[in-house]
């Protein structure tokens, strides 16, 4: 399922991107979608909001711009925290200032995935699992598309390939543009830990807008999850080559938890993000339009978090572009 479940399963509020963007935009209309239809269809879920945090004094004001920053973008409840709100419902960590985040939530993303997957069948799609698409054909209406053992033909393509986004998109003699693969690895606590942490707690995010730092997550599922970090690497589906060694998490880790040691911690899965910018550049948008050189194809391009809060908003954007796609240009 690739980067799909391999994240921390948070539903983000809508904080940390740029005002106007089409991150900002769809994950503040995808959370509401998904929160309604994860409780429509029993998805496991909850609102169970989270805890920013720093331990530095003079990043307040950093804390406080970031507020700013989510309530422009339609964030509803944000509320610099004293210290006594944090501890009642996160006693072992540190910090000296804190904001909170009602709206914040998570999701189990394996069954969250199943589930949109059964409705789509439900609905008439049909789901060629394993399927691997070698190359496609522009024709008149549309293309065909050839596949390891038969060929389909489609009058609109929508090129939402994750990892391998631009590949599909050289495929169909579309522009040209790069999938950055960029690795995030987690550690978790040991199960005798797990009592330390009752939701979400993130650090102030990188400088450089290319993570949101090492944080806790407490999974629906239970589990208490370390991480991601954020490494650029060559190969697209190695998740498991030159692992960061588990010391690496120790610090990290005890930025926010204080008490934690190494003999806390055990090691988690990871996840790669296929992102549109390269390492020297802070931020880059979604890209959800039709092509350039080929108007039948609609990408849904660099969808790396708040990816998966903003699916059911994102599906919604491309539907109505293959409709304008259908009209215009057959």
């Amino acid at each position: 399922m690739e980067t799909s479940t391999h994240n921390s399963g948070v539903i983000h509020a809508g904080i940390y991107y740029p005002t106007g963007s089409l991150k900002a935009q769809l994950c503040i209309e995808g959370a509401e979608r998904l929160y309604a239809f994860c409780e429509a269809h029993r998805v496991p879920h909850d609102r169970c909001g989270k805890f920013i945090v720093t331990s530095e004094q003079n990043e307040f004001g950093a804390l406080e711009a970031l507020a700013r920053r989510g309530t422009a973008n339609g964030v509803r409840g944000l509320e610099m925290v004293d210290l006594p709100f944090l501890r009642r419902r996160e006693p072992h960590v540190d910090a000296c200032a804190a904001l909170w985040s009602p709206a914040t939530g998570r999701v189990e993303a394996e069954a969250l995935v199943r589930t949109l997957a059964r409705q789509a069948e439900a609905h008439g799609a049909i789901l060629l699992r394993g399927a691997r698409m070698l190359d496609g054909t522009p024709r008149a209406h549309g293309f065909d598309l050839r596949l390891e053992r038969e060929t389909i033909s489609a009058r609109t393509v929508v090129n939402a390939a994750g990892l391998y986004a631009d590949d599909v998109s050289r495929a169909l003699g579309g522009e040209q543009f790069t999938i950055y693969p960029c690795r995030g690895e987690y550690a978790e606590l040991r199960a005798s830990r797990r009592h330390w942490v009752n939701g979400l707690v993130y650090p102030l995010p990188h400088a450089g807008g290319h993570s949101l730092g090492v944080h806790l997550t407490k999974t629906v599922g239970g589990a208490v999850l370390l991480g991601p970090t954020a490494r650029y690497q060559t190969d697209k589906d190695d998740y498991e080559g030159d692992r960061i060694p588990l010391e690496d998490f120790v610090a990290p880790t005890r930025q926010l938890l204080p008490d934690a040691s190494l003999e806390d911690l055990t090691y988690g899965g990871s996840g790669i993000r296929p992102k549109l910018q390269p390492p020297d550049e802070p931020f880059a948008d979604f890209m959800i339009r039709p092509d350039r050189s080929q108007p039948a194809v609609i990408h849904a391009a660099g969808i790396e978090s708040p990816g998966l809060t903003a699916c059911l908003a994102i599906a919604s954007r491309v539907a109505h572009l293959v409709k304008e796609s259908l009209i215009t240009n057959h």
